[in-house]
């Protein structure tokens, strides 16, 4: 239990909760919702952005997991809020 309250306990929350604001920000340019925007119609001119589409599905594969053990380190970390 020592280890929650480490310093390497407190750089995982860090990296996991940096991990997961970029996740998500790539799902959100990923989304099929942004396709027929505006925007996503001129991405989707590029091949790159067709091959990244194309992958974001997997990317909450990364997310979920990355989001319960930043939630279960916060949690052991910090102590459950309350």
């Amino acid at each position: 239990m020592d280890f929650f309250h480490s310093l390497a306990a407190a750089r995982i929350i860090f990296a996991l909760g940096i991990l997961n604001f970029l996740l998500i920000v790539l799902i959100t340019l990923s989304c099929r919702c942004v396709s027929g925007s505006n925007i996503g119609s001129r991405l989707m001119r590029y091949r790159f952005y067709k091959r990244f589409f194309a992958k974001h599905c997997y990317l909450w594969y990364v997310l979920c997991p990355s989001v319960v053990v930043h939630a279960f380190f916060a949690v052991m970390f910090m102590g459950w809020p309350g």
